[in-house]
């Protein structure tokens, strides 16, 4: 099969094509996996992550990509969950150890064993791929291979994220970074919170001007402050600027919510900016996403058919695979990019 390969770590800046096309054999599932023909694989900041080491795959070379869509064309011995030419799923969470107190008590994303798919394990920068059955998930039929691949990891992060945001209809609501991910959150946050009106920080006009047309009641810039208070916020940057701003934004015993699995080092000297009396002092809280689990997934696909949210997407292929790490790192954003595979 043909495959966009990650070979080392590598700077996108410096170099523009850190994925390399290669032909390696079709994989084989195993007694308890399904294989699936890769038909869509959204592309998503946490590959930059791993290009460029801050969160690199444990060995080389490695399939990035963990959004994505397939239909199965063979299962394991033991496999019963999914029959041939079922269409199917697949996130960032590859597997968990199933035993320990954090995976029993549904929280198998902090899990010490947790896999992620493209870094720890081959994922859908392929024509091909394959995972445990209870690690994938079927994809309703109100969305195309397109649509429904940035909701594996873009769409069930933030539907994380708004969980631990302890927001309440009525409340404001704050996002700071408009990508992939805040679209879809906005989207699920008009429907779930009618009453609350919510506040978008981005750092172009483009990406304002898009939050705006979706339904934001204001939308700024990163720095502007906000014309009210906001009791919850959710960060979808790669920065640390963002954090400090939103926290001026904040309303006492409010909660930001940094949505990210790693924050890039360039703009760190900005904490220094941080004033326990200005950002933190009257009980505001800072929580981190980590990962997701196979509810959030799986509900948040459920609740994405039935309110009929469909994200907003940029289509490259496969081969196209370096151009649309590279449009993500220059933030070139208006919703979500997937590799058509397949």
């Amino acid at each position: 099969m043909k495959a966009m390969v990650l070979k080392q770590v590598s700077s996108i800046e410096e170099n523009g094509t850190p994925l390399e096309m290669t032909d390696i054999p079709d994989p084989i599932p195993g007694d308890n996996e399904i294989l699936v023909k890769v038909s869509t694989c959204g592309v998503c900041h946490t590959e930059l992550d791993e290009i460029e080491g801050r969160t690199p795959p444990p060995t080389y070379p490695m399939i990035l990509g963990h959004e994505i869509v397939g239909t199965v064309i063979d299962v394991g011995k033991y496999a019963t969950r999914f029959k041939q030419g079922d269409r199917v799923g697949i996130g960032w969470i590859y597997s968990a150890c199933g035993t320990c107190t954090y995976c029993l008590s549904g929280n198998e994303n902090v899990c010490k064993s947790f896999r992620a798919t493209g870094r720890d394990a081959h994922g859908g920068y392929a024509e091909y791929t394959t995972i445990h059955e209870d690690f994938a998930y079927p994809i309703p039929d109100f969305f195309s291979d397109a649509e429904a691949a940035p909701l594996l990891c873009a769409g069930a992060i933030g539907y994380r994220s708004l969980r631990l945001s302890a927001m309440e209809d009525g409340k404001n609501l704050g996002l700071t970074g408009f990508g992939a991910s805040a679209h879809l959150v906005l989207k699920m946050s008009r429907y779930l919170f009618p009453h609350s009106k919510i506040y978008v920080f981005a750092r172009n006009t483009t990406e304002q001007a898009f939050a705006r047309e979706l339904g934001a009641a204001w939308a700024g810039d990163t720095s502007d402050k906000s014309p009210e208070k906001l009791h919850s916020i959710i960060d979808t940057t790669p920065a640390w600027k963002p954090v400090v701003e939103a926290l001026t934004n904040l309303e006492c015993g409010g909660r930001l919510v940094i949505n990210a699995i790693r924050k890039e080092s360039r703009d760190r000297n900005y904490l220094l900016n941080l004033d326990y009396p200005t950002h933190l002092w009257l009980e505001k809280e800072i929580k981190s996403v980590a990962n997701v689990t196979r509810r959030d997934i799986g509900e948040f696909l459920q609740l994405a058919a039935t309110i009929a949210i469909k994200p907003h997407v940029e289509e490259y292929l496969l081969t196209e695979a370096n151009r649309a790490l590279v449009d993500l790192k220059e933030k070139k954003l208006r919703g979500g990019k997937v590799l058509r595979i397949n």
